[in-house]
C-alpha cells in the first residue's frame, strides 16, 4: 500500500501525470526514514531534512510534522513487517512544461518497502568501494530526486562488485555516492563537516553522538584523500545500511584488511541505541 495525492492505494494503481515536473524536470526532494518495531527511527531528524531540502528548491511543506507523523503511522499500518523503510517523494506539481515556478499543488507520494540488515558477512569481513571525483552540482545537501550524477557514480562502485563510491572534492572527503564516509586513523575518528557538499545524514549524526556520549575520541574537519588511503579503518553510514566496514579500497586493503575495533564499538552502540529508541525512552 502507497499513499498518493490524499489517497491509500496499491501501488499498481498508482499513476501520476506525465507532466509532473518531478518527471519533466526532477523538481522535488524526497526522505527515507527508517522504521523498527513499527516505530519510525528519529523521525523528527528526518522531518527537519525534509523540511531543509523543501526551503533548498521554494517549495511549501504540504504537511506539519505532526500532520506527517500521523500519515506515516497509517501507512507504516497498511504495509507488512515490523521493520521497513519509508520512502517519501514530493514535487512541485503537474503544470504545462515552463522552467518558472507554477501555482499548482504538490504532488505527495510515499512507499514503505521492507527494511533488510546488511549481509552478515559484510559485516563480518567488510565491504569493498572505490574513489571517484566528485563532480555533483554544490547543493548536495538538498536531497534532490534529480541523482543522475549519485546513480553514475553508484555505478561505477556495482560495475566492480564494490558496495560505493567514496567521493574526493578538491583533494578533500565529501561522503559516498548514497552514504556518510568516516575516516579512522590512530584510534580518532574523523568525519567531513557538515557543508553544502554533503547530505547532512541522520546516521551520520548518531554516531557523533554516540562518540561523543562514549568518550571515543573524534574530529569534524577536512579530511584529505591521502588521510582516506592511509586509514586504518573506514566506515559507511545510512539509514538503510546503518554501520558498514570498508576494509578494500580501490583494490587495496583499508588497514589490515579486517573490521576494526572502532567499527565494532560504534556498531554495538548503535544497535543499544536504536533498541533503547524504540523502546520508547528518549535518550
Amino acid at each position: 500500500m502507497i499513499y498518493l495525492n490524499g489517497k491509500f492505494m496499491p501501488i499498481e494503481e498508482a499513476c501520476i501525470p506525465v507532466l509532473d515536473r518531478g518527471f519533466i524536470f526532477g523538481d522535488g526532494v524526497y526522505e527515507v526514514i527508517p522504521v523498527y518495531s513499527r516505530k519510525p527511527f528519529r523521525l523528527i531528524e528526518h522531518l527537519n531534512r525534509l523540511q531543509h531540502s523543501l526551503d533548498g528548491i521554494r517549495l511549501k511543506n504540504p504537511f506539519s510534522n505532526d500532520e506527517w507523523s500521523h500519515l506515516l503511522e497509517q501507512l507504516i499500518a497498511k504495509n507488512d513487517g515490523e521493520d521497513q523503510y519509508i520512502y517519501l517523494h514530493i514535487t512541485r506539481g503537474v503544470a504545462k512544461r515552463d522552467h518558472a515556478f507554477p501555482q499548482v499543488p504538490p504532488t505527495i507520494f510515499i512507499m514503505s518497502n521492507p527494511l533488510l540488515p546488511p549481509p552478515a558477512e559484510l559485516l563480518v569481513s567488510g565491504a569493498s568501494a572505490i574513489t571517484a571525483t566528485d563532480n555533483r552540482w554544490i547543493r548536495c545537501d538538498v536531497k534532490a530526486i534529480s541523482l543522475l550524477p549519485n546513480v553514475l557514480l553508484r555505478q561505477m562502485a556495482v560495475d566492480v562488485q564494490a558496495v560505493e563510491t567514496i567521493l574526493i572534492r578538491d583533494g578533500f572527503l565529501t561522503e559516498g555516492a548514497a552514504s556518510n564516509i568516516f575516516v579512522v586513523k590512530d584510534k580518532m575518528l574523523l568525519a567531513p563537516p557538515k557543508s553544502h557538499l554533503m547530505l547532512p545524514g541522520i546516521t551520520y549524526d548518531v554516531v557523533l553522538e554516540l562518540a561523543a556520549a562514549n568518550q571515543i575520541a573524534h574530529e569534524v574537519r577536512e579530511v584529505s584523500e591521502t588521510e582516506i588511503r592511509a586509514a586504518d579503518e573506514i566506515l559507511l553510514t545510512s539509514s538503510t545500511k546503518e554501520i558498514m566496514p570498508i576494509t578494500k579500497l580501490d583494490g587495496k586493503p583499508v588497514g589490515n584488511g579486517k573490521p576494526g575495533t572502532m567499527f565494532s564499538q560504534l556498531h554495538d552502540l548503535y544497535q543499544q541505541y536504536k533498541a533503547t529508541r524504540m523502546r520508547g525512552f528518549s535518550s
